[in-house]
């Protein structure tokens, strides 16, 4: 395979409207098609489809992530609009629920309506 080839995301859904408020009003993605099996989103150039099944079983890690450039603005917005930030039993998070990560990049968690765990990394360049 070409590895310039763009590459796309998916994430599972069973809850197709909450997951169309989340993911398009929440998140601010951009809504390109919805279909009876998968509502697709831009995000950053690239394309996420949110796949409508009739039962979801979350990876107990992080399916879908974001690079953004202040973790703490990132994370103050979402929260403005309902979003919790998870957290971790020993995990040394910060009161906003960030870890620090040995390298220095800033971390933080958070899951879609299916509990798909999602997150944030402001990377330390």
């Amino acid at each position: 395979m070409d590895h310039n080839t763009e590459a796309m995301s998916f994430v599972a859904t069973a809850r197709p409207d909450q997951a169309l408020i989340f993911y398009g009003k929440v998140l601010g993605l951009e809504l390109l098609q919805d279909t009876p099996f998968a509502m697709v989103f831009q995000t950053g150039g690239r394309m996420l489809r949110v796949q409508k099944l009739s039962a979801v079983s979350p990876a107990p890690n992080t399916v879908l992530g974001w690079k953004v450039a202040n973790i703490y603005a990132e994370i103050a917005s979402l929260t403005a609009k309902g979003v919790e930030f998870l957290r971790y039993a020993g995990l040394a998070q910060d009161e906003e629920g960030v870890w620090t990560s040995p390298p220095g990049h800033k971390i933080a968690w958070f899951a879609d309506p299916d509990g798909n765990n999602l997150s944030l990394t402001q990377f330390s360049d």
